[in-house]
């Protein structure tokens, strides 16, 4: 199958390539810098003033978005909500002017969909929280469904571990110099999952036809934050007996600091009931593959 990949020089595009080109897919990157090449891909220009050349692709998978990481200043939230709505937009104009048009659209969202809601398990029956990020989400997820005549499945990505990307290398870090601390009173349920589950899980939903809608990219074992911090410690072979109060995060972090403090018990419903199998279900056996 023929995929057009957006956000593809990224950690997470990098692992979808990694895992896609054994199977016997094709990938097209698309990229705001094509002319630097991506090896076993066909470059193409992503950009968010026209729709991408998506000729020829069975398949796209879409993941490019601003980072969400830092302090949300006026400037950084527009560029959040332009890059995952305008960029979705693009693809979305891209598939209806294409002949034949591909079969299916997955569209990296995030479980910041669902905001701060403590105890409760979240499946992806349940609707959008308050707050920017959901509200972010829920448009974006909006612009994706927007595609006609074409599948759509909504990732609704956790935190993603991985050894040479994505968030685990900064959070390992004070942990490595004795500062590995829990984040506010360390009750928050944290949703993640491992970045090799993350990419087989995007190619399972290409690849299986009866999937279509929301779907929680999320190990089935979330974790509060200090059992998050005691295990990750335990890996590091590190101290984690500090704190960092929640005043504090939201003092330095301002509304960053929701992303760390709110409670999100996500759990992968609709992957479950279609038979997808998790390698890494634990965080245990996960952080060991990882950092162990």
């Amino acid at each position: 199958m023929l995929i057009g990949l957006s956000g593809a020089s990224g950690f997470l595009g990098s692992k979808i390539i990694d895992l896609a080109i054994p199977r016997g897919h094709e990938i097209v990157a698309f990229s705001r810098t094509p002319e630097r090449s991506i090896p076993g891909c066909t470059m193409r220009k992503f950009s968010l003033d026209a729709p991408p050349d998506i000729s020829g692709c069975e398949a796209v998978i879409n993941l490019a978005g601003e980072p969400v990481a830092g302090l949300w200043t006026a400037a950084k939230k527009r560029r959040i909500v332009e890059s995952r709505v305008l960029g979705t937009r693009r693809v979305v104009e891209a598939m209806a002017a294409a002949s034949p048009k591909p079969e299916v659209l997955v569209n990296a969202s995030g479980v910041g969909f669902y905001g701060e809601r403590g105890e409760e398990e979240l499946t992806e029956s349940l609707p959008p929280g308050k707050g920017f990020f959901p509200e972010t989400a829920e448009a974006w997820e909006a612009e994706a469904l927007k595609a006609r005549d074409v599948r759509v499945v909504l990732m609704r990505t956790a935190l993603v571990l991985g050894r040479k990307g994505g968030a685990l290398p900064l959070m390992a870090l004070p942990f490595r110099f004795g500062l590995g601390a829990q984040l506010g009173n360390g009750r928050q349920w944290m949703p993640w999952i491992h970045v090799e589950d993350w990419a087989r899980l995007v190619l399972f939903a290409i690849e299986n036809l009866d999937l279509q809608g929301p779907m929680n990219a999320a190990a089935p074992w979330p974790v509060r934050n200090a059992d998050f911090t005691r295990v990750l410690a335990h890996h590091l072979r590190r101290p984690a007996f500090l704190r960092a109060p929640a005043f504090f995060l939201r003092m330095v972090l301002r509304e960053f600091s929701c992303e760390l403090l709110e409670s999100k018990r996500v759990l992968p419903g609709v992957a479950c009931d279609h038979g997808f199998g998790f390698r890494f279900s634990e965080l245990d056996a996960a952080l060991k593959n990882l950092v162990g």
